[in-house]
């Protein structure tokens, strides 16, 4: 006689288990967002007033079009330092990263991690209906693994 099988039959998720916290549940709704049309000086004050490293950039229907960060700051101004041309009329558009990865604020957050891990990106924008809902960041889904930490990963 065969062996038929080693797992037994798997328990059904706790009530508040990690299976049902999803990205939504830790993201930032309340975002810093800049236009395509700002100038990449204002994005450098207000991420040093603020204290963060980057943030989505939207139109005016609030669609995602881009993200900036603290690289693409330093990036413009070692170029133009290099080149000699003043910073004043450098818009955000012309530095943004354009082809944005999303995740969908129903992923588990756990899941989330992994995702981060594969990636190196420091936070991720989450869209509804093609506007811009919440940010989640490497910080988030670690405020989500603490409050999680009683329970089976």
């Amino acid at each position: 006689m065969g062996i038929k099988s080693f797992i037994g039959r798997r328990a059904k998720p706790k009530k508040g288990s990690s299976e049902k916290v999803k990205v939504s549940d830790y993201m930032t709704r309340n975002l810093i967002t800049f236009k395509p049309e700002q100038s990449i000086l204002e994005v450098m004050e207000v991420l040093l007033k603020k204290r963060i490293s980057g943030g989505p950039v939207v139109n005016d229907q609030n669609e995602l079009v881009g993200i900036i960060s603290e690289g693409d700051c330093l990036k413009e101004l070692s170029d133009a330092r290099y080149h000699n041309h003043p910073m004043e009329d450098v818009k955000v558009e012309e530095h943004m990263i354009k082809n944005v990865d999303t995740i969908d604020g129903e992923m588990n957050v756990l899941d989330a991690a992994n995702k981060f891990l594969e990636s190196k990106h420091r936070r991720f924008p989450i869209l509804e209906n093609g506007k811009l809902a919440g940010q989640i960041s490497q910080s988030d889904v670690l405020r989500a693994a603490m409050k999680l930490k009683g329970q089976t990963w």
